[in-house]
């Protein structure tokens, strides 16, 4: 990286000390945004779940499809941070705190869509109290408890030394100011501090990763442990793996460009990071799809009654609409990024947004119809329909996710200035 170190310091800090009302707009509508989904689920919880097009055919609906989804783009910490961290990648060291923050903030979402889905909130004590340790709701419970302390712990570590240098070089008033005196720990720029923080690191890399793994593996095993044709796979849990990987690339690659362009960071995040998280995208969308073909093979190859309603109504029926977006959503982003004239960074975001609307969509289908289609105790097949405090409660999940994302952005480094100073 040709820049020298006094750049990617000036840069890095700028958007800790420079505001301007564009942002103050955005923050605004974003906090409208969740506000009115905050308002929407105080009328659910005081109404009951029939205010949504939950019913007991459809007891999953777009909740669950926002709580699979959320997960799932967690794992981009995972992958750019710890994996390439692991990897001795030094060309991930400007994006990997962008990464780590999109985990944190993702989890915390996520983790509320199956508390919103419960109905009554208190309801999760029966899950800490008398959970079953045979039930994999309660391994969700668990591993996503986990996940999301590991990944506290693992973003707060390099962030450390620039905890430090913000309380060297800022000097701010205040309650920042305070916050990064107590949160920098007497960070030094000692040799002994230096080596201690990145052996915990490295270890804190390595525990990461076999976490991340075992918490999308659980949430497939929420549906694959159960009777209904449609869910009954041994391959759900790498099918989940893959998908959460692949949305977590394409939600770097959005939140990156985002960043880079609100605060002035093209000399820092170069074209090379997007082409790279581009060919890295490309390669487990391909992985994906080899998945996604098993999946409907073997269904599509028995055809027996619960398969042929379900694909049936994915292929030609109620629901085919969705699932062809979800097919070409999923095809349009290889052919992107491997015709070179296209292969450029507006390019390469618009495949990493499409990849992410294919993930959502396929999170939709996976769900919906197998409920709809087959219904227990057997009946006629429904067509769900989400009501509009659902989608008021999607889209604040949404508008939340920004508007933490926004908030962070201004009172800590995008950058992990350290280690790009070292590079």
């Amino acid at each position: 990286m040709d820049v020298s170190r006094e750049t990617v310091v000036r840069d890095a800090l700028r958007p800790l000390t420079r505001t301007t009302w564009k942002y103050y707009l955005i923050v605004s509508i974003l906090a409208l945004i969740t506000a009115w989904g905050l308002y929407s689920y105080f009328i659910q919880l005081e109404s009951g779940l029939i205010v949504t097009g939950l019913r007991d055919t459809v007891f999953w609906g777009l909740y669950i499809t926002n709580f699979v989804f959320f997960i799932g783009i967690s794992h981009a910490g995972t992958l750019i941070s710890a994996i390439l961290r692991v990897a001795n990648a030094e060309w991930r060291k400007p994006i990997t705190r962008m990464a780590e923050y999109i985990t944190v903030m993702a989890i915390s979402i996520g983790a509320l869509y199956p508390l919103i889905d419960m109905g009554r909130i208190d309801r999760i004590l029966n899950v800490i109290f008398y959970g079953r340790i045979q039930s994999p709701i309660v391994w969700d419970f668990i591993s996503i408890g986990t996940y999301l302390v590991g990944s506290i712990t693992y973003l707060y570590l390099p962030l450390i030394p620039d905890l430090a240098l913000c309380r060297d070089k800022l000097a701010l008033p205040g309650l920042r100011g305070r916050i990064y005196r107590l949160f920098s720990l007497g960070w030094s720029w000692q040799d002994g501090q230096r080596r201690l923080l990145m052996r915990a690191v490295k270890i804190m890399a390595i525990i990461i990763i076999p976490v991340a793994v075992s918490v999308h593996t659980v949430v497939s095993w929420i549906f694959a442990m159960t009777f209904r044709a449609g869910w009954r796979s041994t391959v759900f849990g790498p099918y989940f793996v893959v998908g959460a990987v692949l949305s977590g690339i394409a939600t770097i690659i959005f939140i990156m460009a985002v960043f880079r362009k609100a605060y002035g960071l093209e000399r820092l995040i170069t074209p090379k990071h997007f082409e790279n998280l581009a060919y890295l995208m490309v390669a487990t969308d391909l992985f994906y799809i080899y998945l996604m073909i098993n999946e409907y093979l073997v269904s599509g190859y028995i055809w027996g009654v619960n398969e042929a309603s379900i694909l049936s109504s994915l292929y030609w029926g109620g629901y085919s609409v969705y699932f062809w977006a979800m097919v070409l959503t999923l095809i349009i982003p290889i052919l992107i990024v491997a015709i070179p004239r296209t292969r450029n960074v507006a390019g390469i975001v618009l495949a990493s947004i499409l990849v992410n609307v294919s993930m959502w969509i396929k999170r939709f289908v996976i769900i919906i119809p197998t409920l709809a289609a087959t219904p227990m105790p057997p009946t006629t097949p429904v067509i769900y329909i989400p009501s509009l405090i659902e989608l008021s409660i999607t889209l604040a999940g949404f508008s939340g996710f920004g508007l933490m994302l926004a908030i962070f952005s201004k009172l800590f480094p995008l950058i992990s200035i350290w280690e790009v100073v070292e590079e």
